[in-house]
């Protein structure tokens, strides 16, 4: 009797035993590792990279065809592009392994949210791939390009994010669920890497763009894209974007130049920087305190000051610090004046700091933020000088 109940209890446990009932075998994928989404006049166009494992893979001879493929399909919503696209394709997209989307300029312009409602809800979406938004060119162009070295595009578009933000800070990498949390705030906004193609976007497609010692066409960051509520308002340059690095304390390492007292240029690594801001409400009326505090190395010098005198330290200290708030100012006078949205969080800073005052201004913090009085004070250490002092040609004049 024992043998038989526990024979009916097996038998009860296999039903509840859901095994591999959802398995697809790697033979029957199109594994995307890039989504590209552009608006074509009333319509969504969708670009998916899709990785030819033959082709990736080191362990066979390498062949004239492409490591990854693209399909592009077009239809009213992104879910019925992307199931359209199997006209195309021969097996169906899977997206569990998506590293990053491109949200074209021109759908960017028009508002991002509907378009991003999908990636957010299907279940088969990682939450943890960046996005990005193509400048001066479409999602579909961005996701055409073949690139050297990295022989999936995708791949370089990644690496090229991350690295640039750790030691140069000109990019910042937003993950999805970075991006609908700030768009979800109605008081702030947000603030992704833009991506351009340069060369003729038309040779991006052959192979022969990757088979030349100059490439003819090549993907390369721009700066930070700023957006209103969820659209797109406006370009970062370069130096603007290490600015809001610096002021959203996300600066791993940069390189900043000094002018020599007399003439010359001399180069410093910046090693560390940390970012402390504070709001606070006098008489009612907010405002925002920055403390940047950075360290940093001699790297490089082309003139002649003797780096062993503690006046010449303090000398590069402060120019270094005078050339980071200089900058800062400049760009938060561009966001705050042209582009009038608060993409740095300071109003999450005033909630912090006093809720009951931030209350009371919130309904009016779109008025407010253009007039916002922001100090910024900028503090910097130098503690290394390499493994010479001086410059090699051009030695200092005793005395």
């Amino acid at each position: 009797m024992a043998k038989v109940k526990a024979i009916c209890f097996l038998c009860i446990l296999t039903l509840l035993l859901s095994g591999c009932w959802s398995k697809r075998e790697l033979n029957e994928l199109a594994i995307v590792v890039a989504l590209g989404i552009d608006k074509v006049e009333d319509e969504f166009e969708i670009t998916v990279q899709i990785v030819d494992p033959s082709e990736v893979s080191m362990r066979q001879a390498s062949t004239q065809r492409s490591p990854v493929i693209s399909y592009h399909s077009r239809g009213e919503t992104i879910f019925e592009a992307i199931r359209k696209m199997t006209n195309l394709a021969a097996r169906k997209p899977y997206f569990a392994h998506l590293q990053v989307v491109v949200l074209g300029e021109d759908l960017a312009k028009e508002g991002i949210s509907d378009s991003l409602d999908l990636i957010v809800r299907d279940h088969e979406f990682r939450k943890d791939f960046d996005v990005i938004m193509s400048h001066e060119a479409t999602a579909k162009e961005v996701l055409n390009v073949l690139t050297p070295i990295e022989k999936v595009p995708a791949n370089k578009i990644l690496n090229s994010l991350t690295v640039s933000e750790k030691v140069w800070g000109s990019t910042i990498a937003v993950n999805i669920d970075e991006l609908v949390s700030t768009l979800s705030n109605k008081e702030r906004g947000a603030l992704i890497s833009a991506i351009e193609v340069h060369g003729d976007k038309r040779l991006g497609i052959d192979q022969t763009n990757v088979q030349r010692v100059k490439t003819p066409v090549f993907l390369n960051y721009a700066g930070l894209a700023v957006f209103k509520e969820d659209k797109f308002v406006g370009l970062l340059s370069e130096g603007e974007s290490k600015s809001v690095s610096f002021l959203s304390d996300k600066i791993q390492s940069t390189i900043e130049i000094v002018a020599c007292p007399k003439q010359g240029t001399l180069s410093t690594e910046i090693t560390s920087s940390t970012t402390k801001v504070k709001g606070s409400f006098q008489n009612g009326k907010p405002k925002i305190d920055v403390q940047i505090n950075v360290e940093q190395n001699v790297g490089e010098v082309e003139c002649e000051i003797n780096l062993s005198k503690n006046k010449t330290i303090d000398y590069i200290n402060k120019k270094t610090a005078q050339g980071i708030e200089e900058r800062i100012e400049k760009t938060l006078e561009k966001i705050q004046q042209q582009y009038q949205v608060d993409v740095l969080g300071y109003g999450d800073a005033l909630h912090r700091a006093d809720a009951k005052q931030w209350k009371k201004i919130k309904k009016d913090w779109a008025t407010i933020f253009p007039d916002l009085p922001i100090h910024v004070h900028v503090k910097v250490t130098t503690q290394g000088l390499g493994t010479m002092q001086n410059s090699l040609l051009k030695k200092p004049k005793e005395g």
